[in-house]
């Protein structure tokens, strides 16, 4: 109510001064202790020098003489000096404002609104008593104000003084409210807000990795709006907050005496000498008011340097027009306070975002406590400029953390960092920060710390044992390089070359009678079956191709067929032989070579017709099929059939005729040894049988590329059991006892 009083009562003044016709009449004088240094250019200063201001005349009955502001406040009065000094050395810097002189009008605020108030007015009023109607509305003594100290009191100024367009630049005020440049147009300040600091505290909490804090405020404005915004830049990232106390200044006090040095406290300024009783230069928090105070001095002389630059006809007002310094308006410098940007001599950036907030600029003290004795140690620093995050720079070497360690930043978590291989799975009902760590799942990863989810690997990927990395599905066949490839391949070259050696055995001694007599035209369509069979074995090995896949059964099915239909003539054949002998049968004319040969065409002809249409209509492809291996994914390449039906066909048939030649084998058993060949063919369609018949549930039980090998081994088995049974015994008469190897021998029962 006091300065509303003091408002009125100088707008009424004016007002009187104009209708009146005389002249302009101050009607309050200023408070006592100002300081004053003539200039071209005069910036104004508020201090609170005084800590307690006069109590005011409540009752309007009398003037108030002789009072004076109480209790001295030392650390104010070094901020006053330091103005002095920047006015001082900017005035003999003969490059930054050449042939222009700064000056100065102190005044102290008594850290009290009203006083504040007044002193503001009184410097934008002047100092004489009466000016004449021409000097009414001219420029004021001072068109900047450097102040003030609290935000409080620079909300009073700025409201006041919004009107005349008088610019302010504080240097303690950092209520985030005074960011409001839509209410505060002309405000400006070189001191960081709240919010920056907030903001800071937040970065600095992560930077450490605690995020488990407890957080303490005091029960007033500055605490409970100070805590409100930590908690806002909180929201959202990693760090909790695992209680909140609201306390009495009284107890800060008191937890700065009772020397409380196991925990890790993180504070703003204001704590950094909170009841420690010692010398204010001790104080290291006032060093950076003394500099904000610098910066508030430089970036109004700056803004003064970039006026005298102005050229005429290209300045930024009307009509390319540039300001007079000489008879500054405020409006005119706080246009380019604005745009101010500048460099200080200790080499810090200086500019005004569009809030007139400068960059966030903050020094990080350690306290380092020794036999009673408390030292304020610079660690570091922090910086925000426009665009930027801000950045820490700390020297983490001379930091002393709670406790007295020296060596180990201490650790404040609910639950230990998730290593890469887990997710954070919240705990029900706890903050964020508690939470349990569940291993990924089969196929996911993750591969950093604390991961919220694990990644799903891509298609034909698998996670590895510790679900880190995705890594390729094992690909399984049937390959050359695997141990049993190479078995089987040996053995199937061995059967094919064996057959081969039983061919040349057989052409080499074909004029014989032994030969002669086993019908080698069919004993080498026989042979050369029996070697497709062995080799038909190699095209199941490999990685499965169009051309190998058509090829396998096919293959296969074509070569057992002629085989199996050698055998069936040759059976006939000794049968057929057997009854001609008996009286009034001739039945070998039915049974010739070309018989013989025809009945073998067409035999294989039905089976390549079936294979034939098979390729045609769904022929094998190469197919990939996906299994479970030690819980693991493996993926099976293979040929799909395209057609079972065809499949079983070609099954069939070849069982059909080997169950056929078996029959015909066992009816002819009871020939003469010499010519029967018939238990040797009997012999070996119970092995092909016995082999095949396992084979079945063998290849279904067996996985991935052991069906394959299964299959080779009943291809092997079967025809070695032919090679072997037929032309064994041949090969040991021919080659051992070539005694029998005659005609007479072949006659005899």
């Amino acid at each position: 109510m006091y300065a509303c009083t003091l408002l009125l009562c100088y707008l009424t003044g004016q007002l009187l001064g104009v209708d009146g016709g005389g002249d302009c009449q101050l009607m309050v004088k200023s408070i006592s202790g100002n300081v004053y240094q003539a200039g071209d250019v005069v910036i104004g200063g508020l201090f609170p020098v005084h800590m307690e201001a006069p109590h005011p005349e409540m009752e309007f009955k009398r003037k108030k003489v002789n009072d004076s502001c109480k209790i001295f406040n030392q650390r104010a009065y070094r901020w006053l000096q330091t103005m002095i000094f920047a006015v001082q050395e900017i005035n003999s810097n003969p490059g930054l404002l050449p042939n222009l002189s700064l000056g100065y009008l102190a005044a102290d605020t008594c850290l009290a609104e009203s006083t504040t108030l007044v002193a503001a007015m009184t410097m934008v009023t002047g100092q004489d008593v009466s000016l004449a109607d021409t000097d009414c509305g001219s420029a004021p003594t001072v068109p900047v104000i450097i102040g003030d100290a609290r935000s409080s009191g620079s909300i009073v100024v700025a409201d006041t003084l919004g009107v005349f367009d008088i610019p302010m630049v504080s240097y303690f005020a950092s209520c985030v409210c005074l960011s409001d440049s839509w209410k505060y147009p002309l405000f400006f300040r070189t001191m960081p807000s709240d919010a920056e600091e907030a903001q800071a505290m937040a970065k600095l909490l992560l930077l450490l990795g605690w995020t488990w804090v407890g957080l303490v405020s005091a029960n007033d404005d500055f605490g409970r709006f100070g805590s409100q915004m930590l908690m806002e830049a909180l929201r959202g990232t990693e760090v909790c907050v695992a209680y909140h106390e609201v306390i009495p200044k009284a107890l800060f006090q008191e937890v700065a005496h009772q020397n409380i040095t196991d925990k890790q406290w993180i504070a703003n300024d204001a704590w950094v000498t909170l009841g420690i009783g010692k010398s204010l230069y001790a104080d290291v928090s006032q060093l950076r008011i003394t500099y904000n105070v610098y910066k508030g001095v430089y970036a109004i002389a700056h803004a003064l340097h970039d006026m005298l630059a102005c050229q005429p006809g290209k300045g930024p007002f009307l009509n390319g027009q540039c300001p007079d310094v000489r008879r500054l308006q405020p409006a005119q410098i706080h246009h380019y306070l604005r745009r101010v940007n500048f460099t200080t001599p200790l080499g810090e950036r200086i500019y005004f975002d569009q809030n007139g907030d400068p960059p966030a600029s903050y020094d990080i003290i350690n306290w380092h406590v020794a036999e009673g004795t408390i030292q304020f140690v610079h660690v570091g620093h922090f910086v925000s400029y426009q665009g930027s995050s801000g950045q820490f720079r700390i020297d983490m070497d001379r930091v002393v953390w709670g406790g007295g360690n020296r060596h180990m930043v201490p650790v404040s978590v609910c639950s230990s960092p998730c290593p890469p291989g887990t997710r954070k799975a919240v705990q029900k009902g706890r903050p964020v920060c508690c939470f349990d760590c569940l291993p990924c799942a089969g196929g996911e990863i993750s591969n950093e710390i604390g991961s919220l989810e694990c990644v799903r690997c891509p298609e034909r990927f698998w996670s590895n044992s510790n679900h880190t990395v995705c890594v390729a599905q094992q690909v399984d066949f049937l390959s050359y390089n695997d141990s049993m490839g190479m078995i089987l391949s040996i053995i199937s070259v061995a059967g094919a070359t064996l057959t081969a050696a039983t061919s040349s055995t057989f052409l080499f001694y074909r004029h014989t009678p032994f030969v002669r007599a086993n019908n080698s035209e069919v004993s080498f369509m026989l042979l050369l079956s029996l070697k497709l069979c062995f080799l038909c074995a190699l095209a199941f090995i490999g990685q499965p191709a169009v051309l190998s896949c058509m090829l396998r059964h096919t293959l296969f099915g074509i070569s057992f067929v002629t085989c199996i239909s050698c055998l069936l003539s040759r059976t006939v054949v000794v049968l057929v032989a057997f009854r001609s002998t008996l009286p009034g049968k001739n039945l070998m004319r039915y049974v010739g070579p070309i018989q013989q040969r025809l009945g073998i065409c067409i035999c294989t002809l039905v089976q390549g017709l079936i294979c034939m249409l098979w390729l045609t209509l769904a022929p094998p492809q190469p197919a990939e099929r996906a299994i479970q291996e030690n819980q693991r994914p493996k993926i099976i390449l293979e040929c799909a059939m395209g057609s079972v039906v065809a499949f079983s066909l070609v099954l069939g048939y070849i069982g059909l005729l080997a169950c056929l030649c078996l029959l015909l084998a066992f009816l002819a058993r009871k020939l003469p040894d010499n010519f029967n060949e018939a238990k040797l063919i009997t012999f070996s369609m119970l092995i092909f049988c016995a082999v095949w018949v396992a084979f079945v549930p063998a290849y279904i039980s067996s996985p991935g590329k052991y069906s394959v090998a299964v299959e080779i081994f009943a291809i092997l088995a079967s025809s070695y059991g032919l090679l072997l049974c037929i032309f064994a015994p041949k090969c040991y008469i021919i080659l051992l006892r070539p005694e029998k190897n005659n005609k007479k021998h072949l006659m005899t029962r």
